[in-house]
């Protein structure tokens, strides 16, 4: 069971006079990289928030937005009249100052300048609007995790038809061997042709044709080839849900044995297979990084 790092989720809690909102994106990353938006009057939960967001999440480059909303109506708001008083002032001192007319609309001018209004709220949140907010946190993660597997199924589908593409490419390496084989057979007669009248010991001979034969054989490489295969789809189809670094390293092993298949190959339509092959394991490689 795979799960993409890529993901978006949010999750909506209202309260009497509130509207909370919080909205968690992820993309790949090595490690869980964790930046949080929070209103300061949510101060007080951004720890546990941040706690479940690394524990649900556990791998990705994460930003968590959490905005609070007052309600129509229920904004309590008030004239901050110290502040007004001190603008008005201000306003006489210049108009004496530099001899300019009085202000025709007193109200919409002083009530321009910032902080002309204050509010009424208090500064940090109560019990009811932290669990609120971690209400909304939990279908925001909720959201996101169903969002991280539907682009799972898709990266198994796409890992499942590479890897059989990959297997069937392999399948054909034999159906090559034989003429690989008979070719160095030949060039190796002609070689030794050509010794007619030079003197040489046969038992090293022997034992430097042993090594070169040795060296060409492919079987193990097929073999263990065949292996890493089973064991990516074994990895992919099993329990666990943070496969993404094994499967990196199964893909690296993958990519080891079909570098040695095309050293080895000495066979132009081999070198044809190991260059698909190459292919298809580049396109897996390209997609595991964005597996949790």
């Amino acid at each position: 069971m795979l799960y993409s790092m890529t993901g978006f989720g949010k999750g909506v809690a209202e309260l009497p006079g509130k509207k909370i909102t919080v909205e968690v994106k992820s993309l790949n990353s090595k490690q869980a990289d964790i930046a949080m938006r929070v209103p300061s009057s949510l101060r007080g939960v951004e720890l546990e928030m941040r706690n479940r967001v690394a524990s649900t999440l556990l791998r990705g480059k994460i930003d968590v937005t959490v905005n609070v909303e007052t309600m129509a109506g229920e904004a309590q708001q008030t004239l901050n009249i110290p502040a007004l008083r001190q603008y008005a002032a201000r306003i006489v001192q210049m108009r004496d100052e530099l001899g300019l007319p009085e202000p025709n609309d007193w109200y919409t001018l002083l009530l321009r300048f910032p902080d002309s209004m204050k509010s009424e709220a208090p500064a940090d949140a109560d019990d009811s609007e932290n669990a609120a907010a971690l209400q909304a946190l939990d279908t925001a993660l909720k959201a996101l995790m169903d969002y991280r597997r539907t682009e799972g199924e898709k990266l198994e589908k796409f890992f499942a038809l590479r890897v059989e593409r990959i297997a069937t490419l392999l399948a054909e390496v034999p159906k090559h061997e034989g003429e690989r084989i008979e070719r160095i057979r030949l060039r190796m007669e002609e070689g030794l042709a050509n010794l007619n009248g030079v003197e040489f010991d046969r038992t090293r001979l022997e034992q430097e044709l042993f090594f070169f034969i040795e060296k060409l054989d492919i079987n193990e490489e097929k073999q263990r080839l065949a292996q890493h295969l089973e064991y990516f789809m074994q990895t992919m189809n099993g329990a666990g849900d943070a496969e993404g670094k094994k499967l990196g390293f199964i893909a690296q092993e993958m990519g080891r044995e079909i570098n040695t298949l095309g050293s080895k190959s000495n066979h132009s339509e081999m070198q044809r297979l190991v260059v698909r092959m190459k292919d298809e394991l580049e396109q897996i490689k390209e997609q595991v990084l964005n597996v949790l």
